[in-house]
């Protein structure tokens, strides 16, 4: 009977909340395989009225391949701190491979198949940019802004963008094969 009430009490507490994560989805696949990665998950929770991120990073190993995965509904004003703060970590470990990559994971609808797309060179920036940037702050913004006989272009995106709509951006951006886009991004 001792041992009956011990397991019956190991199985109630090792039992945790199941948590899901709603991927942003497009139509296209950019990076259909990663090998050698370590998942990263920003899983998005709430607390009475105030959104939250959740991150569970308990798999990172800093010689390897990053995928973020991300909660499509979390803002980016919650995210991009929590990955500059992995970005820097991972800088910052004497373990790091310098041909390891960072990508966020999307689900490809079209192909039925989970998709990913590298951000390792992008620069994530918060704050208001010193220089001039091409705001992106809804689904009004047209992709056709983007010029490809201009000079290099920053671009900047919304804080209250929903992390799928960012993403999705920045899908249609790569899309474009556009030369021009620089590796900074400003969050604001």
């Amino acid at each position: 009977m001792k041992y009956t009430s011990l397991i019956l009490l190991f199985v109630l507490f090792s039992c945790g909340e199941k948590e899901t994560i709603l991927l942003p989805k497009s139509d296209s696949t950019i990076i259909k395989e990663v090998q050698d990665y370590s998942p990263i998950y920003l899983f998005f929770k709430t607390k009475g009225k105030d959104t939250l991120v959740e991150v569970n990073r308990k798999n990172s190993i800093s010689s390897t391949n990053w995928i973020f995965h991300i909660d499509k509904r979390l803002p980016l004003r919650l995210v991009v701190p929590e990955i500059i703060k992995l970005q820097a970590k991972k800088e910052g470990s004497a373990h790091k491979s310098e041909t390891s990559e960072n990508y966020f994971s999307y689900s490809d609808s079209l192909h039925h198949n989970l998709a990913f797309i590298s951000f390792t060179k992008v620069k994530l920036h918060q704050g208001k940019p010193h220089k001039e940037v091409v705001l992106i702050s809804n689904n009004d913004f047209q992709l056709t802004q983007l010029k490809k006989d201009l000079g290099t272009t920053t671009l900047g995106f919304d804080q209250n963008l929903s992390f799928g709509t960012y993403l999705q951006f920045k899908i249609a951006i790569h899309n474009l094969h556009l030369s021009n886009i620089s590796k900074e991004e400003f969050i604001y």
